[in-house]
């Protein structure tokens, strides 16, 4: 049984409650979140400070800690309506269709004429029966899409429109795709102007990128010779005027420089196919120079629910989407970026058997257990697979560092969390000089931590038009010297994140 609280501990809690809602309306999440517990140290009863705690982690895509407060919210108040909102939308976050819909129920009970829940009832269950429906089909007999759309093309059903007149891919005598400098800028260009690539080219595009990403190791060895550079970019999540300004700041790959985008190119913004399909270009255009990891988003799971599906199959139709979604699990899950020259300084650097630099650039982080080797990451059989919720692939795409030694759980509700012990163990095994990985919002678009061996960066800058962070860029030069580079949002057209949500969902989400 807890002890009364006093008058004058309520009175304070109830002022830093308004200091805590101020800081959340200016999106400040990470002094709320501080604002919100002091509260709650002084006055634990009170259910509103849990269930606001909980949306300010929802905002910072802490949904396993989200749910813990939403819970205890309900605990406290079990008629507090917002309290079960708030759990279903983490419950929705962490892919758990069937509890989500039980607590939007729930909220119905109280308050049956809100259209808003209703509607974001019937788009949870209409996911929930095509995850089951999906389930249920035999996956291990259905042809692949890439076979099925190289049929489709041969049978003469996606022949490119004559009344198209925009960027044209070069074409040999044999009708042979390839692809130049000039169609991508063109590509670009079109993009910029809102219009859409035809089919067929979207299927080139992606094809094409097929055949490569299958030849690469599910860890990529990037060897950085001399005068070699590589610009590793964290999520940029659909938001292509920011990732052309990025793109303006590394510069284009070259023979010299090297592009690695780690994962989450996709999802929450609404231009995720235009990043994608300019990622896919380049990486078609430069093979060798150009890297893309797969992030948690370039996933099933997540592009069903936070839009990359709706917005594939808008644009470009159900085939296409599922050449996408198959393409994805091609992408490798790791790099290995070997520096080449001696270091310049050497102080307390883990390095290589040979004497080198070098980083291991992931989505997510390390695992739940010791002594995985970098062979045990090349080993991993990715192509056709889902990450699911635990093993190797799953904690690659999704842990998080954490302050304290040890492992814990994870504040997503997906993974574990890994601290600076972990780390250090991992890369003195593996003779790795850090990781790098992005996966999380920094506010200044990276954060250097557990003593400089794990690294976030991330890359979407104003990440859903509402965190107020900047973007940032880590540049690897041959000697494995890291320098880093800010960048702040630019405008775009006028449309809200999440614009191909299912239903009602994308204020759910949001």
């Amino acid at each position: 049984m807890q002890e009364e609280v006093s008058e004058a501990a309520k009175e304070t809690a109830a002022k830093i409650k308004t200091e805590a809602n101020t800081a959340f309306k200016e999106h400040a999440f990470n002094k709320a979140v501080l604002l919100y517990s002091q509260a709650i140290e002084l006055n634990p009863r009170d259910a509103t400070l849990w269930s606001n705690r909980a949306f300010t982690r929802i905002k910072l895509e802490e949904h396993g800690y989200a749910l813990s407060d939403a819970t205890t919210a309900i605990e406290l108040d079990p008629k507090y309506s917002k309290a079960y909102y708030r759990r279903a939308t983490c419950y929705l976050q962490i892919m758990k269709y069937k509890q989500a819909i039980a607590d939007l129920k729930r909220v119905l009970q109280f308050e049956p004429k809100n259209d808003l829940v209703r509607s974001q009832l019937d788009a949870t269950q209409k996911i929930m029966r095509k995850v089951e429906f999906e389930k249920a089909i035999t996956v291990e007999d259905e042809q692949s899409p890439v076979l099925r759309c190289l049929e489709i093309i041969k049978e003469g059903g996606c022949d490119l429109e004559k009344t198209y007149t925009g960027p044209k891919l070069p074409q040999n005598d044999e009708g042979k795709y390839s692809i130049n400098l000039d169609f991508v800028h063109a590509m670009i260009e079109w993009f910029k102007d809102g219009k859409t690539l035809p089919r067929r080219y979207v299927w080139e595009i992606v094809l094409a990128v097929h055949s490569i990403f299958v030849q690469e190791e599910t860890m990529v060895n990037l060897d950085l010779e001399d005068d070699m550079t590589c610009d590793v970019v964290g999520d940029v999540h659909g938001q292509f005027y920011d990732m052309l300004h990025l793109y303006s700041l590394t510069g284009e790959p070259t023979d010299k420089h090297c592009l690695l985008m780690n994962g989450d190119l996709v999802d929450r913004g609404s231009w995720s196919i235009e990043v994608i399909l300019t990622a896919f270009a380049f990486k078609w255009l430069y093979p060798k120079t150009m890297y893309i990891n797969r992030g948690n988003h370039e996933t099933k799971d997540m592009n069903r629910t936070y839009g990359f599906e709706g917005e594939a199959k808008h644009k470009h139709g159900d085939q296409t989407y599922k050449l996408f979604a198959h393409i994805f699990t091609a992408m490798p899950l790791a790099t290995l970026i070997n520096a080449t020259k001696p270091p310049l300084q050497v102080g307390k650097s883990i390095l290589s058997p040979e004497g080198r630099k070098r980083y291991f650039v992931v989505h997510g982080g390390l695992f739940s257990k010791d002594g995985v080797t970098l062979e045990d990451i090349r080993k991993i059989d990715r192509i056709g697979r889902q990450p699911g919720q635990e093993g190797l692939m799953c904690e690659l795409l999704w842990t998080d560092p954490q302050d304290l030694p040890g492992r814990g759980p994870s504040k997503r509700g997906v993974g574990i969390a890994f601290g600076p012990d972990v780390t250090k163990r991992w890369c003195t095994e593996n003779g790795v000089t850090g990781v790098i990985r992005s996966h999380e919002v920094r506010q200044d678009g990276y954060a250097i931590e557990h003593d400089g061996l794990c690294t976030t960066v991330f890359s979407a800058p104003n990440y859903v038009d509402q965190a107020g962070n900047k973007g940032a860029f880590i540049r690897i030069d041959a000697a494995g010297t890291q320098s880093y580079t800010q960048f702040d949002a630019k405008p775009h057209p006028p449309m809200k994140p999440m614009a191909y949500v299912s239903g009602g969902l994308a204020s759910l989400l949001s």
